[in-house]
C-alpha cells in the first residue's frame, strides 16, 4: 500500500515538473515587444586627426661669421623678446682695428703704385699681387664690421644662451631665438586624403596642456610628393599665437576635415556589443520577426551611428527589449 503511494507521488511530481516546463516554454514563445527605429539615409563629416608636434614659426642660431673673437656684450638672456634688427652681441673690436689699420697702410700703398705703375716703373703682376691683397682685406675688414655687432634676425624670443661677455668665441652658437608669435605643425596624411587637402583649409590644433580647447590653423604649405614608403605626404599648418600660450614642443593633434558622406544612419542605442568581443551588432525587424545582423559601426553624429553593413536605410532597427531578444524572435512592435 505505502508503495502504491509513494508512485503515485512520484508520478504526480513528475506530472506538476513537466507542466511547469510546458509553461515556461508556452512563455519563452510569447512574441517580445519592441520599439523600433528607422534607419535612414545621412550625411557625415569625415574627420582625420593626426599626432604631430609644434615648432617654432622660425628660428635662428646666433653664430658670427669669424670665429676666435672675445665676446664684450651679450644684451639679452633666456626668455627675453627681441625684435628684428635689435643689437643682441657685441665682440671685441681689437682685431677689427688692427685689420683696419693694415687696410689703410695697403690701400695707401696701392694708391701710391698706380703713378709708377703707369710710369712703367712697376710691373703689372706687382700690381695685380697689391691689389688682390687690398681686396683680400677689404673683405676681412668688411666680415669683421658685420660681425663685430650682430642683429636680431628674426622677431622672437631667446631660449638659449651659452656663452658669457670675455669668453672667446667657438663653435657652439652664442644664442638661439624663436618665432613664437605663430606657430608650426607638420602633419603626415593618408595619400587618399591627397585631393581632400587645400593651402587655406582650416585645421582644429588641440593640446593636452588645455584639453577641450581647440586653436584654429591653416594650411600653409603641400609637400609635392608621396612617400612611397608610408603613402603619406606632409601638410604644414601654421597657428596663430599672439597669446604665446602654445609653445614650441608642446604635443598636438590636428583634425583636418575631409568633406563629408553619405552613410546609413541608425540609433546608437540599436548597436549592441557582443559579448566576449568587440564585434557589434543589432537587431533588424522585418514582418514580426527579429534578425540577429552583424555590423561595422563609424562616426556618431549626435544621437545617431553610422553603419556599413548589414543594414539597408528603410529598414527598422530595434531600440529596446535586447534582454529577451534572440535570431528569428517573434516581436510585437510596439509605439
Amino acid at each position: 500500500m505505502k508503495k502504491s503511494l509513494m508512485l503515485l507521488i512520484v508520478a504526480a511530481t513528475l506530472v506538476g515538473c513537466g507542466a511547469k516546463e510546458k509553461a515556461a516554454i508556452k512563455a519563452d514563445d510569447k512574441a517580445v515587444d519592441v520599439k523600433v527605429a528607422v534607419a535612414y539615409t545621412g550625411e557625415v563629416d569625415v574627420t582625420e586627426v593626426y599626432t604631430a608636434e609644434l615648432k617654432a614659426f622660425k628660428e635662428n642660431n646666433i653664430t658670427p661669421a669669424v670665429a676666435g673673437l672675445h665676446i664684450d656684450e651679450i644684451r639679452v638672456d633666456v626668455g627675453d623678446k627681441v625684435k628684428e634688427g635689435d643689437v643682441i652681441v657685441t665682440l671685441d673690436k681689437t682685431t677689427l682695428i688692427q685689420q683696419e689699420l693694415n687696410l689703410a697702410i695697403t690701400q695707401d700703398s696701392y694708391d701710391r703704385m698706380k703713378p709708377v705703375h703707369a710710369a712703367g716703373g712697376v710691373s703689372d703682376q706687382q700690381m695685380i699681387q697689391l691689389e688682390n691683397t687690398l681686396n683680400l682685406q677689404k673683405e676681412a675688414v668688411d666680415q669683421l664690421r658685420k660681425n663685430s655687432v650682430i642683429k636680431s634676425p628674426i622677431t622672437g624670443v631667446v631660449t638659449a644662451r651659452n656663452f658669457e661677455p670675455g669668453d672667446l668665441y667657438a663653435s657652439m652658437p652664442i644664442l638661439h631665438i624663436m618665432q613664437i608669435d605663430k606657430l608650426k605643425v607638420k602633419a603626415y596624411v593618408s595619400e587618399k586624403y591627397f585631393a581632400n587637402v587645400k593651402v587655406g583649409n582650416k585645421i582644429d590644433i588641440e593640446v593636452d596642456v588645455y584639453p577641450g580647447e581647440a586653436f584654429e590653423g591653416s594650411v600653409s604649405r603641400i609637400d609635392p610628393a608621396i612617400d612611397p614608403t608610408t603613402r603619406t605626404f606632409g601638410v604644414e599648418i601654421v597657428v596663430l599665437n599672439k597669446s604665446e600660450r602654445l609653445r614650441p614642443g608642446m604635443s598636438a593633434r590636428a583634425t583636418f576635415n575631409m568633406g563629408q558622406r553619405e552613410s546609413v544612419m541608425i540609433p546608437a542605442v540599436a548597436l549592441q556589443k557582443q559579448a566576449g568581443s568587440s564585434e557589434r551588432y543589432v537587431f533588424v525587424i522585418e514582418d514580426g520577426v527579429a534578425d540577429y545582423r552583424f555590423v561595422q559601426d563609424g562616426r556618431r553624429v549626435g544621437e545617431s551611428i553610422e553603419v556599413f553593413d548589414g543594414v539597408k536605410a528603410g529598414e527598422s532597427v530595434a531600440i529596446t527589449g535586447f534582454g529577451r531578444l534572440l535570431d528569428q524572435k517573434q516581436v510585437n512592435i510596439v509605439e
